[in-house]
């Protein structure tokens, strides 16, 4: 199998392993500090304290169109944070097989062998994984908090910032 396959098939398989932890484990409800307001502005499209999240708020709107029932929407946004943190932790997947991958073929931009592959795929998993079920992100994580869409956006750009080294002349 190619690399670039194996890299995308092991890739989307750690994403369903982050997704699946975290929608098994979001707050059913609204929790503590700014997750309600977050929720019900997102709900009704109305501008939250400042900076306002707009982006946030629509996204947050899209999940809660999901549902029929009102009391079903807090978590509903509570599982779209949960995707999205399941989202950085495949772009964070990616990103550190990139890096890796540079180390060990030296940059060259050769296919690597089967030892180098395994070591490369191992690092990419053992990295996510670890973050994955990280203390503080797996928090932000099931909970309706700008957060998780945060560091979502956040891998997004440092990806397409390896991507396009990748790419450049």
């Amino acid at each position: 199998m190619k690399y670039k396959n194996l890299n995308c098939i092991i890739g989307w398989m750690v994403f369903v392993v982050a997704a699946v932890t975290y929608c098994l484990t979001i707050e059913p409800t609204a929790s503590f500090w700014d997750c309600p307001e977050f929720i019900t502005t997102g709900f009704k499209l109305e501008v939250g304290h400042p900076p306002g999240a707009p982006v946030f708020m629509l996204t947050a709107n899209l999940f809660s169109q999901f549902t029929s029932d009102v009391s079903k929407v807090a978590m509903m946004v509570n599982i779209m944070s949960a995707v999205m943190s399941a989202l950085c932790i495949l772009f964070l997947f990616w990103s550190i097989t990139y890096l890796a991958r540079k180390l060990v073929c030296s940059g060259s931009g050769e296919e690597p062998d089967a030892w180098q592959t395994i070591a490369i795929m191992a690092s990419g998993i053992v990295g996510a994984l670890a973050y994955t079920w990280s203390d503080t992100f797996w928090f932000s994580a099931v909970e309706g908090e700008v957060y998780a869409y945060s560091s979502f956006c956040t891998a997004v750009t440092f990806w397409l910032i390896l991507k396009w080294d990748e790419e450049a002349d």
